[in-house]
């Protein structure tokens, strides 16, 4: 749920910081006062790609940020946590930085974020339907994704999409197969070549590392030799070698001991030096005979690696990467047997089809479930405004195969008693049009997960005793538990069902033009909605009028 929006420097809002709750609230305001700033603003927070020309003048940067309270919204909180997006307190705070140049910098919890993920993020946050929605309601792409969505059935939408796509790639492979199967044969020869030759190599990553290892070792083995009898000779050869003098000096520790036995611990350290030394020249001696006894591997070895470096080069491949090629021949070895082998691409594409099959047949049924409820949910809602013969009709139409499934999705209505159902572009005038589709809106949205959903003008063309309905519709969308409704309204009817009555006013501060929202009370609220009703001059009529709509 939005709690606080705070707007700095944008168009022509100096500084405003906003506080919400939750039902029905309203915003009203005369025509270019800058009610729909709100939502422009509020948009960019919410990841909407900025424009320039959108700081206030004389300002350097617009600054907009968002708070939601979503301990209710667990789709927000797993996005936070997949993302690596702290949290504290189930609070989560959107913001948005636009420079004069046009640039922008966004912030999810304030850790720097891109437009890509507060847009993502922003879907489970805020949904808004503009006063232009309804021509969207118009697209054979948009009845299904309000028919889906109202079902909650996303996941059979998605594994349709996957299935489909994986059967049409399979598809077309085998169409390329077929038309190039001498190809394939070859390359098949070509591939079996290459991998008996890489067999023979015995080759592995960390073995040709210790080949490469042992080649040094063994190139340099004649200084090795001497360099190691060099050091034995100073262990235990010369008359002063090490081991000699090692000896002596236990000797002459085990004298000192007999006199102070507080030269024990130096005893002991002498001892263990001792027997380090011996240690080491044999291990010397074993290091000496090993090298003296592998003359003969060098030309092993080297064979080794130029059978290597032979492969590699016929290949044009480099020694690092021959595990990593050998497993991709490999695996293409494996698909062209595949393919190959009887039956082999058209099984596996006839595999493909089977399972997309199941996927749309099991969002054909959900969907024919679905449409069922939608159709008399909306039937409903459109009586309520002043259609009282309409009935609504969510078709479902059988279809090839498709990335959407085996049907198309169309939204057909009959305005009169006995009348043909027929599209709604083919039946609906401009103002019929505007209930049609808030009727479709509350119907659909009614089960929706999004807790906070802005009507912008959506009333457009809609007035009298419909105004009315229209606003109790609202008002009661707005009653769902945690769920928050904005509308942008010029219809005193709406404005009066609400529970929180914003008013927007502009007006000239230093010679600039200057746009406040604030929060109005029960008194002001009656001369808002006089105003609403009453034109330019209010009367004791308008204003007991205005009190009899709030009553």
């Amino acid at each position: 749920m939005l709690e606080n929006l705070t707007i700095k420097n944008y168009v022509i809002v100096g500084e405003l910081n906003l506080n919400f709750s939750e039902g029905f609230s309203v915003l009203t305001g005369e025509t270019g006062a800058g009610k729909s700033i709100l939502i422009d603003a509020l948009s960019l927070a919410l990841g909407q790609r900025s424009e320039s020309g959108v700081v206030r003048k004389n300002s350097d940067k617009a600054d907009i940020s968002a708070s939601f309270d979503i301990k209710n919204n667990k789709f927000a909180q797993e996005w936070l946590s997949e993302n690596e997006f702290d949290s504290e307190e189930n609070e989560l705070i959107l913001r948005r930085v636009i420079y004069v140049d046009g640039k922008s910098k966004a912030f999810i919890n304030g850790i720097p974020a891109n437009i890509s993920q507060v847009k993502a993020l922003g879907e489970y946050l805020v949904d808004i339907y503009s006063q232009n929605s309804h021509h969207s309601l118009l697209k054979i792409s948009t009845q299904r994704e309000i028919l889906d969505s109202f079902s909650g059935h996303n996941k059979e939408v998605a594994e349709t999409k996957l299935s489909f796509k994986v059967w049409q790639e399979l598809y077309s492979e085998n169409q390329e197969f077929e038309k190039n199967k001498e190809n394939y044969v070859e390359e098949l020869r070509e591939l079996q070549d290459k991998n008996s030759e890489f067999l023979k190599l015995d080759f592995s990553s960390s073995g040709w590392e210790k080949l490469q290892k042992d080649h040094k070792i063994l190139a340099s083995g004649n200084e090795l030799i001497e360099g190691v009898k060099i050091c034995l000779s100073n262990l235990e050869l010369d008359d002063n070698s090490l081991n000699k003098t090692m000896s002596k000096l236990v000797s002459q520790f085990k004298g000192l001991v007999a006199i102070d036995s507080r030269l024990e611990t130096q005893k002991k350290i002498i001892d263990s030096l001792e027997i380090e030394l011996l240690e080491l020249s044999r291990e010397l001696n074993n290091y000496l005979h090993s090298l003296e006894t592998n003359e003969g591997l060098q030309d092993e070895i080297e064979t080794k690696i130029q059978s290597v470096f032979d492969f590699c080069r016929k290949y044009r491949i480099k020694p690092i990467e021959l595990e990593a090629q050998s497993r991709e021949w490999h695996h293409r070895l494996e698909k062209l047997n595949i393919l190959l082998g009887e039956e082999g691409a058209s099984l596996a594409v006839k595999d493909a089809k089977v399972k997309y099959d199941r996927c749309a047949k099991k969002l054909t049924i959900n969907r024919k479930n679905t449409a069922a409820s939608l159709s008399k949910i909306i039937t409903e809602k459109l009586n309520q405004l002043s259609f009282k013969d309409a009935d609504f009709l969510v078709s479902l139409k059988p279809i090839q195969p498709s990335l959407n499934g085996n049907e198309q999705v169309e939204f057909l209505i009959s305005t009169h008693m006995n009348a043909d159902s027929k599209p709604i572009q083919k039946v609906a005038s401009g103002g019929e049009l505007s209930r049609i589709s808030l009727a479709i809106r509350v119907a659909s949205i009614s089960e929706a997960d999004v807790p906070s959903m802005i009507f912008d003008e959506v009333d457009v063309g809609i007035g009298g005793g419909v105004a009315e309905v229209v606003g109790k519709l609202l008002q009661n969308l707005g009653n769902g538990k945690h769920r928050q409704i904005f509308v942008i309204t010029h219809l005193p009817q709406v404005a009066a069902q609400s529970v929180q009555h914003y008013k927007v006013t502009k007006e000239i501060i230093n010679n600039e033009t200057v746009s406040a929202i604030k929060l109005l009370d029960e008194n002001q609220r009656i001369e808002e909605i006089a105003r609403m009703l009453g034109g330019l001059k209010i009367t004791e009529a308008t204003i007991d009028h205005a009190k009899e709509i709030l009553s």
